[in-house]
């Protein structure tokens, strides 16, 4: 058996986290306040589906919340996930994470000591900003507390053409990880040469992606 998790809220967030986990090899339980979403993912995950109320101290300790490493509350309602995460706090609960639809309210959360606070509204907010002002480049990942990203980019900029990457990479501001050689993902060696239109990986520190952008494609 893996490693138990309880998560609050059947919905999308919900339902889509609990798949991914069980996929992982976790022991999930779903509880979730309306009967009729239980009814109807019951039968599609591979989980324990509870009809109930995470908010109630009654619920959590019949799904023997001491034994969860980790409980996740994903409602869209705010003021339920928080005072679920009070409740299972007096739990030997070993994690405790939040979803925050509203990102003003964060810092409830943390006031009271919940353990991670995740806001996938905020997120997709700051995604849309970077398909904004990154339209060149595809993210791959976010590193650290942002303090760096990978992203794919296309060389264009005849500057760099032709010049060995040892020339060009690394500087303090980033460094070219990987290229793509007939569609494969190869690590370029320092003398090899770049070519127009290559598609590289690189590692940019937070701030310089203009800067480099600059560099590689313009």
């Amino acid at each position: 058996m893996g490693k138990y998790v309880i998560i609050m809220g059947g919905g999308r967030v919900g339902l889509s986290l609990a798949n991914l986990l069980i996929d992982e090899g976790y022991d999930i339980t779903l509880i979730e306040s309306d009967e009729s979403i239980c009814n109807d993912i019951a039968g599609d995950l591979d989980a324990l589906v509870i009809h109930g109320n995470g908010t109630e101290s009654k619920v959590l300790e019949e799904l023997n919340a001491d034994d969860a490493e980790y409980f996740i509350a994903t409602t869209g309602s705010d003021e339920a996930n928080l005072l679920s995460c009070i409740l299972v706090k007096k739990f030997d609960v070993e994690h405790v994470i939040a979803r925050v639809s509203n990102p003003d309210h964060e810092e409830a959360f943390k006031e009271v000591g919940i353990e991670r606070v995740i806001s996938p509204e905020r997120a997709a907010a700051a995604q849309l900003m970077k398909v904004v002002t990154r339209p060149n480049a595809a993210e791959l990942m976010t590193l650290g507390k942002g303090d760096a990203e990978i992203v794919d980019m296309t060389i264009t900029n005849d500057k760099v053409v032709g010049k060995r990457f040892k020339d060009v990479s690394p500087t303090k501001d980033f460094i070219i990880i990987s290229t793509y050689q007939k569609g494969k993902l190869v690590i370029p060696q320092p003398d090899n040469t770049i070519s127009h239109g290559e598609k590289v990986s690189v590692l940019i520190k937070r701030g310089k992606y203009e800067k480099v952008s600059k560099k590689l494609h313009n």
